[in-house]
């Protein structure tokens, strides 16, 4: 593991326990929403066999087994103190947690009839190597949906900008008890790809289809992309 992801990981464990309280604050209680889209895009298309990549406590798993109750779900994070978390709610029935890195996943080639994932992609090392491993993972057909932040961008993008270098890392202090982690959290959002640029990313992978609806005045997106068929 390069130190950078050794360094994620570590933040991410540091916050497990009241990561989804965080979250339901960040985005003013819509974030179990926008996971309820993710988990309804990607079994829209039908199959039986799903992977939760950055699983983190399980609110997206858990939203694709709602969706789809008879498929078998593997819930994955490489932050063994999220999953400690997952594995600690209340009716894990059809999901797997298992520890997995992004960047090299232990599953077989067209595994998995859908991928989804949630703030994964601006916290990995390498970019196009997670794409392209989630490519590998799919059937042919299969879809990848996710939650991902986006740095703000149009007129009201320098008070939005202002506000999360101001609020994110208050609350992180005061709620998530863990300054540091949530000031990198601000930063990697600012620093990540635009929504053109991912875009091209997905296409560079092999991904069609590749399809981005904003959300929270354009700093989360919900992506949709497709494996081709054969």
């Amino acid at each position: 593991m390069r130190n950078e992801d050794s360094s994620v990981q570590a933040t991410f464990n540091s916050i497990a326990r009241r990561y989804d309280l965080m979250n339901r604050l960040m985005t003013l209680g819509s974030h179990k929403r926008w996971c309820r889209e993710v988990a309804v895009q990607v079994t829209a298309s039908g199959g039986n066999n799903f992977l939760d990549l950055a699983t983190g406590t399980g609110v997206i798993a858990r939203a694709v087994r709602a969706q789809s109750p008879g498929s078998a779900i593997t819930g994955a994070d490489f932050s063994e103190a999220m999953l400690d978390v997952a594995r600690g709610v209340q009716d894990n029935s059809r999901i797997v947690w298992q520890f997995a890195d992004a960047h090299e996943l232990p599953f077989g080639d067209s595994a998995f009839d859908g991928v989804t994932h949630g703030y994964l992609l601006r916290n990995v090392s390498d970019l196009d190597r997670v794409l392209n491993e989630q490519f590998r993972v799919l059937k042919p057909g299969g879809v990848v949906a996710a939650l991902e932040s986006s740095p703000p961008s149009g007129i009201l993008a320098p008070f939005i900008r202002l506000g999360m270098r101001v609020v994110i890392p208050t609350l992180g202090t005061i709620i998530g008890r863990d300054r540091d982690a949530y000031q990198y959290l601000v930063n990697s959002t600012l620093g990540f790809q635009t929504p053109e640029a991912l875009r091209l990313r997905f296409k560079q992978a092999g991904f069609t289809d590749v399809q981005v609806k904003p959300k929270f005045m354009g700093t989360n997106m919900i992506w949709t992309a497709r494996k081709p068929f054969l």
